[in-house]
């Protein structure tokens, strides 16, 4: 029998992680997760190693297949880090020679899609498309201007692209593993599906995504995304100094700051508290204290390139909520590290969409905080599940219906004309 699904694929430096959601009229109705780790076919967001990342899906999704009995084709995934480009596109049509005329759902379609051309480019592939607002005459900031009368509109179109060529590399990977891209996403801006809810939706709120090797910071204005900055920096940042610091493997390493490390006043450890690592059949006795001295300096390195990178888009004062997520939050003392840095509260992202958080709760092997690392493909089904209607734009779409379409075309004359 046939099943209806959704595939979220979760493709980062440090792993490729998938769910898969079963649906049933827009419901789901059974989740399964599987992740596998770490891959090495990519590197802040870019394609090192195509052979090693088709390898890592095709596995991935193996295991998924194995435990959801779907046989999965499809897939919608993320893209994040170097080749991401993001730009604001502006365009002006002409509504009426004389006088003014109600603007319909056709007028806004046209601007937008006329920022859109204006915005294109052959390198790139556009991902999202989000009208920031429009303007009529000399009116500007019009958040929906359906219905309004003017003789000229414009529209101001906030273009999230990725570079062409990486497109088609992922694509390839894909293929390869025996699959077929459906659909793609930022990987911000599909974790914000998963753990925004109403309240975040007010006044201005950032996301920051920190990942392996890429950080994402997202700037929201009333739940619509206004900014975008993509920062070099992550959790391996703070392994390679344990790598550099102590003389061990980069796996080692990570090991040690998982299940050890810590970061802040170093000087009030403990100092004769001791880690025995096992490294060539011999056991190597390190200080705890001396973990936390090497990864608190690179920490507070970290935290000041977010607050640098964020008084770019927003005085820190002005924001109402500060959500962070990606497992190296859950680093001993980081999240209290950033807030002291920042000068402002600091919360840790969690699942709050209410189509998915029951299945969440429900699921053991992502009980606790182990659905960090399932959150941005939860966001991916969410957005692909829900799909919301274009930003600021009435909830009435285009019908494949030629009789209501003409029903729809005369209601339009109408409002012009009379």
């Amino acid at each position: 029998m046939l099943r209806n699904y959704i595939c979220a694929l979760d493709i980062s430096s440090s792993k490729v992680s998938a769910v898969v959601a079963e649906i049933k009229k827009k419901h789901i109705t059974n989740i399964f997760f599987e992740t596998q780790a770490p891959t090495k076919g990519i590197k802040k967001g870019a394609i090192v190693d195509s052979t090693d990342l088709t390898g890592s899906i095709g596995r991935t999704l193996k295991n998924l297949k194995t435990k959801s009995g779907i046989n999965i084709k499809f897939i919608y995934t993320n893209v994040s880090g170097i080749d991401i480009v993001t730009k604001h596109s502006r365009a002006i049509i002409p509504l009426a020679e004389r006088g003014n005329k109600v603007i319909t759902l056709s007028d806004i379609q046209e601007a937008n899609e006329q920022a859109r051309i204006l915005g294109s480019s052959l390198e790139e592939e556009i991902i999202h498309r989000i009208a920031q607002n429009y303007a009529i005459d000399s009116n500007s900031n019009i958040l929906n201007p359906l219905g309004l009368y003017s003789h000229r509109l414009e529209v101001d179109l906030y273009l999230i692209s990725a570079k062409l060529s990486f497109i088609q590399g992922l694509s390839r990977a894909v293929n390869q593993a025996g699959y077929e891209i459906k659909d793609l996403f930022l990987s911000g801006l599909a974790t914000s599906q998963a753990v925004f809810n109403k309240e975040l939706k007010k006044g201005v709120t950032i996301l920051c995504d920190i990942g392996s090797d890429i950080t994402e910071l997202l700037l929201f204005r009333d739940g619509i995304l206004k900014d975008v900055e993509i920062l070099h920096v992550g959790g391996n940042d703070l392994t390679l100094q344990l790598e550099g610091k102590l003389k061990i493997s980069f796996d080692l390493a990570e090991d040690v700051k998982v299940s050890w490390g810590s970061v802040g006043d170093y000087n009030q450890m403990n100092g004769g508290k001791e880690i025995l690592l096992k490294q060539n059949n011999n056991y190597k006795p390190i200080s705890q204290r001396l973990v936390s001295e090497i990864l608190t300096p690179k920490t507070k390195l970290i935290c000041q390139t977010i607050k640098d990178s964020l008084g770019k888009i927003v005085p820190c004062d002005e924001v109402d909520n500060f959500m962070t997520t990606g497992r190296t939050v859950l680093l001993e003392g980081f999240l209290e590290m950033l807030e002291n840095s920042l000068g402002i509260s600091v919360k840790l992202g969690r699942i709050t969409n209410p189509n998915i958080i029951s299945w969440v709760n429900k699921d053991n092997s992502i009980s606790g905080q182990r659905y960090l690392t399932y959150v941005t493909s939860l966001g991916i089904i969410c957005q692909a599940l829900y799909q919301p209607q274009p930003q600021n734009i009435s909830a009435y779409q285009p019908t494949r219906n030629p009789i209501l379409n003409t029903v729809n075309k005369l209601k339009e004359l109408y409002q012009e004309y009379f």
